[in-house]
Order: structure tokens, then C-alpha cells, then sequence
């Protein structure tokens, strides 16, 4: 494992890829282009939609790569093809993004600022402080928000809920293996939740699908009881694709609780990177005139 600190990459040329399958939805290039754009380096960067591991690689250890982002279904799998990765890519088990020194490569995983800042960003902590968080999924990106929640935002005690049990008890496994695991709890029933003191951050990391399945229902309505407790907190809904208004959201909303939209997590997350690849602080970053274009992204695509 490698230092998380970025590198100095400040030469102003270069070309950078998303590598993922599919990916034709991704606003990754509109971010990325607005803060090249405004920095004034003259960069590209495009989607690569592929499966192809071995290109990718060829593309990436060009000279003229200056790195690259990286979604599913290769988070996982880059992984061993890689010099060295951070230990946030080592504590969550999965790299996002890839970034040069000299001519090693380097993963990290982004996802988890994207996750941290989100919050930090757009509620007051004590709308959390002292209180346990809450996951909704058991995905890779459960386990990004189980680490953000523990190791950032000094959640001691996480719930978990999920359609399938066998997923939330690898989420544990691998949480505990690495370190953060000990304050998890899985909740299986709605009388287990009714029992259980009101979370003051919710992650969600599921896909805005309806439940159909009695297992599926269960989650919702464990969701739902959540929800409803007194304390109302702020809820993170990752899922921007095809909306970021998605069932869940509409639920907290109503509930009385703060939701913030996925493309907030895919901003911070993307600021991250550009700290890698650029060398520049989140400080230094044009963040009004990416928040700006995202922004009239999602209302064309509401047209």
C-alpha cells in the first residue's frame, strides 16, 4: 500500500478514461471537462465502455494518461493488475480511480470522500454526531459507506439493511477483517428496528427499483420504521441513474428528514480525483461551475 496523498501532476496536457460497462450514462467526462476547463489544462477525457481489461491497461500506462476512473464491473478486478493501491482501496476492497507515479499505477477509492463530503458539505454534524448511522444495500458500495460513516463521521454503530442476509454477512466479514466491522449490526425484522435508537445518517446503495419480493418489502419497511423515529437526520440516496429523485428519497422527504442527492457523492467523489490528477485541493477546484453544469444536466435529462 501507498501514502493517500496526491501527487504533483500539474503538466497541463493529457488524456484520462471512465473503463466501465455501461457507462453511456455517466456525467463523469461533464465534470471532469468543466474542471480542466477551468483550470485551464488543456485535458480530455472520455468514456471507455469496455470489457476489455488488457486495452484499458495499454491506454492507461501511456505516457500521455495522466489516470483514470474506473466503475463497475471492474472495481474489483483492477485491483490485482495494479502497482500499488492506497489503504482506502485496501479497506473497502474495491478502486475507482487510478493515478500515476512515475510509471507505477495506483488505485484508491474516491467513494468514500464522494460519501464523507456529501454530508459534510450540505448538513450541520450534529444532525449525526453521537448517533449510529444506517446502510441500505450490501454491494460493494455499502461497504464505501460503512467506512465513511465509521472512520469519518465517528458513527460507532452502523445498522444494515438489506434483501439478502448472505450479503449483509459478507459486508461484516469484510468490515471486520479490515477494521471497522465491530460496531455493525444487521437488522432483519421491522420489532428489531422498533427497538433500536433512530440513526441520524442514512446511506442508501440500492437501485430506485419498487419492492416485489417479501424479502424486499421487509428492507422497505425497516427502512420505513427508521424513518418514522423521532430524530429526523439527513439521508445520502447514491442512486442518480436515470433520477436521483428516486422511492426512498420521496419517503425521508415526507418522513422529515434531509436528502441529499446522489450526484452530490458523484461531485465530491469526482473533486477527489482531480486532486490526484491535477495536484490541486478541493479549494482550488471551480466547484460552482461544476455544481452549475451538473445542475442543467439533470434538468435536460427531466425534459
Amino acid at each position: 500500500m501507498v501514502p493517500s496523498q496526491a501527487p504533483r501532476t500539474d503538466h497541463l496536457d493529457g488524456t484520462g478514461y471512465l473503463f466501465g460497462y455501461p457507462i453511456a450514462h455517466s456525467m463523469s467526462p461533464l465534470l471532469h471537462q468543466t474542471i480542466f476547463t477551468g483550470l485551464g489544462l488543456n485535458r480530455d477525457y472520455f468514456l471507455l465502455s469496455s470489457l476489455d481489461m488488457a486495452h484499458f491497461l495499454s491506454l492507461v500506462r501511456d505516457p500521455k494518461c495522466y489516470g483514470s476512473g474506473v466503475t463497475m464491473p471492474h472495481k474489483v478486478a483492477i485491483i490485482p493488475e495494479l502497482d500499488a493501491i492506497t489503504p482506502e482501496a485496501e479497506a473497502v476492497g474495491a478502486c475507482n480511480t487510478i493515478f500515476k507515479r512515475g510509471s507505477q499505477l495506483i488505485g484508491t477509492n474516491t467513494d468514500i470522500i464522494g460519501i464523507r463530503e456529501s454530508f459534510f458539505q450540505n448538513v450541520s454534524d450534529s444532525v449525526w454526531s453521537g448517533r449510529p448511522g444506517l446502510v441500505i444495500g450490501g454491494g460493494g458500495a455499502a461497504r464505501s459507506a460503512v467506512y465513511a460513516l465509521v472512520k469519518y463521521m465517528n458513527c460507532k454503530t452502523v445498522y444494515l439493511v438489506n434483501r439478502e442476509r448472505r450479503e449483509v454477512e459478507a459486508v461484516m466479514e469484510w468490515c471486520t477483517a479490515h477494521g471497522y466491522g465491530d460496531g455493525l449490526i444487521h437488522v432483519e425484522t421491522v420489532s428489531q428496528a422498533e427497538q433500536l435508537e433512530g440513526p441520524g445518517a442514512i446511506v442508501a446503495c440500492v437501485p430506485n427499483f419498487p419492492p416485489k419480493t417479501e424479502s424486499e418489502w421487509t428492507a422497505r419497511r425497516i427502512t420505513e420504521c427508521f424513518l418514522a423515529k423521532p430524530h429526523k437526520g439527513a439521508i445520502l440516496e447514491m442512486c442518480y441513474h436515470p433520477t436521483p429523485w428516486t422511492e426512498i428519497g420521496a419517503l425521508a422527504e415526507k418522513a422529515g428528514w434531509q436528502v441529499i442527492l446522489g450526484t452530490e457523492a458523484m461531485i465530491y467523489q469526482g473533486f477527489e480525483q482531480a486532486r490526484y490528477w491535477t495536484g490541486k485541493e478541493h479549494a482550488e477546484l471551480p466547484t460552482e461551475a461544476v455544481k452549475e453544469a451538473v445542475a442543467r444536466e439533470l434538468n435536460r435529462a427531466r425534459l
